[in-house]
């Protein structure tokens, strides 16, 4: 998904937006919870948790709102999430996978349905579509923290597998069970990264030239993205240039 500025635009845009910070919080304190759950609530015991909140911290998400989010893990009263993973299809036969974090699985499920329905899109069954997906860490950094031979330098220096740069960002990837030990390797480098998380890479990618499909996407992806329960979505797709540029993206 990365090295693409167009389609990080797609993707991010939104959270830029200082109207879209409230529910990006809820969405990282979601995460910190169900991180702290799986493990210890501490963070340095918790490679999940530890994770998590280093991208919050990223996001400058208050010190309050994670101390909140840990101590919500405890307790017989903690709330309770369970981690579903949807898979479909978009405008343009791309294949989307939908992590979420939700307190109702039909509640969830019946939402995305229907956004993929209304978007011109349709759900598939379990692993109808994560075949074609790696699953890998990916950490990223400012353009600006680096050049880009120094940034690959200390990729490789940590372990990383690939690093794509652009006039944005970088975006080192690793091995899933190595994305905490990459992620400190590089810190101690280049300093604290902008995200480190686990996604789905996609094997290939799918052009889409027609700016009516990638309209179509857009709504889909945006639609998705506004969903409580949805967590993060990833796709196969690459929006070229000048398509992005009809769009305005």
């Amino acid at each position: 998904m990365a090295g693409h500025s167009q389609f990080k635009n797609i993707m991010y845009r939104k959270g830029a937006q200082d109207k879209k910070r409230s529910a990006l919080f809820a969405k990282l304190s979601r995460e910190i919870t169900v991180a702290a759950k799986t493990g210890l609530p501490d963070p340095n015991a918790n490679t999940r948790l530890k994770a998590a909140v280093d991208n919050a911290r990223a996001q400058n998400m208050p010190k309050d709102n994670i101390e909140r989010a840990i101590k919500k893990s405890l307790g017989g009263d903690a709330e309770h999430y369970d981690e579903v993973r949807y898979e479909g299809f978009g405008p343009g036969g791309v294949s989307l996978i939908v992590d979420s974090l939700t307190d109702n699985r039909n509640r969830t499920a019946g939402d995305v349905r229907s956004i993929f329905q209304k978007c011109g899109g349709n759900l598939g069954a379990s692993g109808s579509v994560s075949h074609g997906f790696d699953r890998v860490g990916e950490i990223i950094y400012p353009a600006t923290v680096a050049g880009a031979d120094a940034v690959f330098e200390a990729a490789l220096d940590a372990g990383a597998s690939d690093v794509e740069s652009d006039d944005d960002e970088h975006i080192i990837y690793c091995e899933a069970d190595a994305l905490n030990a990459v992620r400190e390797g590089l810190a101690a480098k280049l300093g604290a990264p902008k995200s480190g998380k686990l996604i789905w890479k996609p094997q290939t990618k799918i052009t889409i030239g027609d700016v009516e499909e990638a309209k179509q996407l857009m709504k889909l992806l945006d639609a998705l993205d506004d969903n409580d329960d949805v967590q993060n979505v990833y796709g196969n797709y690459d929006v070229p240039d000048d398509i992005a540029a009809k769009l305005g993206v």
